[in-house]
């Protein structure tokens, strides 16, 4: 038998039949992620186990016969980071969709990782809790891709990414073990820690097959407010401006080029002719939302903010939330796509928008830019006519100078949406030489056979 028969035959062992996939018509479904212009191989098998006993066994076989493993949430990343290499297993985890345990009294939630970010929100909510990351693609991006990648969202500039939000972890590491990170308590310094090395990981030290997760009380209805600038410029001093001064639950900025996208693809009356927008929130209670959210006019109209204003109408703030969201779909129903993920301080905020239009020109490709202002994370998107290679050959040098433009202003490859097999080059110039090696031997000692997501994560030079 070959190796990858050896470890079929362990699944087999294991599994149920029906959880298990190697028909190559299928598999395919299974091989990439949602991200464009990352490299995808061919897996052998893909498999859906159920339980981390399951996970256990199935990491046990493919040590036993060194055979690649590639884990697997909703499929909803934008770097590779789950796409499959040649020869892989596809270890699949969207089955494990139990939510465990909320404990009330403690404020947090156990859940497996194939839960969806919005099912789980809803269901704390059944407690009178509320879970905190919310990030855009939250209808359909899982709990252990949120803690595989330590994702993001609208409301992590007040309340954090998805690290903050992790108290413990169960994962069964390379060699089919199983072991529990982290804490139930809210303190908890004792020992390296290790659940927060395994978030943000990308499936390249372990499994994780449960989350222990903080929860909140449910934050107070929040109060919207809007402001519209001519020019970038004066967006990106209005963001440090606020953020010196206040705290608002959500920040959002789209540049010129978004607003006319989302406007062309579903109209609602935005000015397609302003060069920013940026759409805040504010949860403060006992009325503090409404003075803050004020507040945030005064600075925004303070820095040449051609309109700004406070939204007192939930049906408008709604609308204005679902513009910002709208911002991918809408850019994607235009042509071919391509995703960058970035993070620069926020007093580079404007510059970093402006270098990257002038990236845009010299490639000769339209580049979208939206993104979370208040953490300064851009989300610049490439946009060219569908089907074009010659464009898409210039929208990835287009990408890497966009990375080349992070680093160049103090800030970092990947903001939330992680490494995966697109950033690795970039990644290698952010580290330097001895935190690359510090990488490497993180992963050899967790990893010693290498077969946890191969290619994936870790600096290339």
């Amino acid at each position: 038998m070959t190796p990858e028969d050896e470890v079929l035959a362990a699944c087999a062992a294991v599994l149920d039949e029906r959880d298990i996939v190697t028909d190559h018509e299928i598999l395919p479904t299974y091989s990439r992620d949602r991200s464009t212009g990352s490299a995808a191989g061919e897996p052998f098998a893909a498999v859906f186990p159920r339980r981390a006993e399951q996970v256990s066994a199935v990491l046990a076989a493919a040590h036993a016969h060194r055979v690649p493993v590639v884990p697997r949430g909703a499929g909803s990343g934008l770097s590779g980071g789950s796409n499959a290499i040649d020869g892989s297993l596809v270890v699949c985890l969207e089955r494990m969709r139990e939510v465990i345990h909320v404990d009330v009294a403690n404020g947090f939630v156990e859940t497996q990782p194939g839960v969806l970010n919005t099912d789980l929100r809803e269901h704390v909510l059944g407690h009178g809790l509320w879970y905190a990351p919310d990030p855009a693609s939250k209808d359909f991006c899982s709990i252990g891709g949120n803690v595989n990648t330590n994702a993001g969202g609208l409301c992590c500039v007040k309340y954090g990414v998805t690290r903050e939000a992790v108290l413990g972890l169960e994962v069964v590491l390379a060699d089919g073990r199983i072991t529990r990170l982290g804490r139930r308590t809210v303190k908890g310094v004792a020992g390296y820690d290790l659940a927060g090395l395994v978030v943000g990981s990308e499936g390249t030290l372990g499994v994780v097959t449960m989350a222990r997760l903080r929860l909140r009380p449910v934050p107070p209805p929040a109060t919207t407010a809007v402001a519209v600038f001519a020019d970038i410029a004066s967006a990106g001093a209005a963001v440090a401006s606020v953020m010196q001064e206040l705290t608002p639950s959500m920040l959002e900025l789209m540049d010129k080029q978004t607003i006319a996208a989302v406007e062309a693809w579903q109209p609602m009356g935005l000015d397609a002719g302003a060069g920013a927008l940026l759409v805040a929130q504010s949860d403060a209670p006992h009325g503090g939302a409404m003075i803050e959210a004020d507040r945030l006019v005064e600075l925004c109209l303070r820095h040449g903010a051609t309109e700004a204003y406070r939204s007192d109408d939930p049906v408008e703030s709604e609308l204005l939330l679902g513009a910002r969201r709208m911002a991918i779909p809408a850019i994607e129903a235009q042509g071919d796509w391509l995703l960058d993920d970035i993070a620069v301080p926020r007093s580079a905020l404007a510059e970093a928008m402006v270098r990257i239009q002038d990236v845009a020109a010299a490639n000769d490709v339209r580049i979208c830019t939206f993104g979370h202002a208040g953490d300064g994370n851009l989300h610049p998107t490439i946009l060219t006519a569908r089907g074009d290679h010659d464009a898409a050959a210039r929208a990835l040098v287009a990408f890497e100078q966009v990375l080349d433009v992070a680093l160049a202003l103090g800030g970092t490859v990947t903001g939330e949406h992680g490494i995966g097999n697109l950033k690795r080059r970039a990644l290698g110039l952010e580290l330097d030489p001895v935190a690359a090696g510090l990488h490497e031997r993180i992963k050899s000692a967790w990893d010693p056979q290498g077969i946890l997501n191969p290619g994936k994560a870790l600096p290339r030079w």
